[in-house]
Parts: structure tokens; C-alpha cells; sequence
């Protein structure tokens, strides 16, 4: 039961960051179209920038968390010479 949990929680998460990363593509898409002035909409632009700044302070800790790498893929990559 509480695995169950703390899949759906985890699920939830990677959906925020996901979500999280389409607002910060989508405003820079409409600012480099034009559409919108960051001066213009103050409020928005610091909301997309404190976003932002949690954006990479999650993939920085992600990068450090070193995901648990499958021994078969590390293995190939020796074979190879990499």
C-alpha cells in the first residue's frame, strides 16, 4: 500500500517538472515570437523566472543523485572502447 503511494507521488512529481518545463518553452516561445513583452507582463515573467530558477535546481540535483546505471549497458559500452 504505501508503495503504491509513493509511486503516485513520484508520478505526480516528474508531471509538475514536466508541466514546469512546457511553461518555461511555451513563454520563451511567445517571447521570441514577439507576442509578448516581459516588461509588459511583470507579473508572469517573474513567476516564469522563479520557475525557472527551481527548474535548474532540480536537474542540478538530479544530475548529482546519479541514477543506478544498468550493468549490461555499461558493459556494452566497454566492449566498444568507450
Amino acid at each position: 500500500m504505501l508503495d503504491r503511494l509513493f509511486r503516485g507521488f513520484n508520478a505526480a512529481r516528474d508531471l509538475f517538472w514536466i508541466m514546469a518545463l512546457g511553461v518555461l518553452l511555451v513563454f520563451g516561445f511567445f517571447v521570441a515570437l514577439g507576442a509578448l513583452k516581459p516588461s509588459e507582463v511583470k507579473w508572469p515573467t517573474i513567476g516564469v523566472a522563479a520557475l525557472g530558477v527551481l527548474w535548474i535546481v532540480h536537474a542540478w540535483l538530479e544530475s548529482r543523485h546519479g541514477a543506478a546505471k544498468d550493468p549490461r549497458l555499461v558493459h556494452a559500452r566497454e566492449r566498444r572502447g568507450f
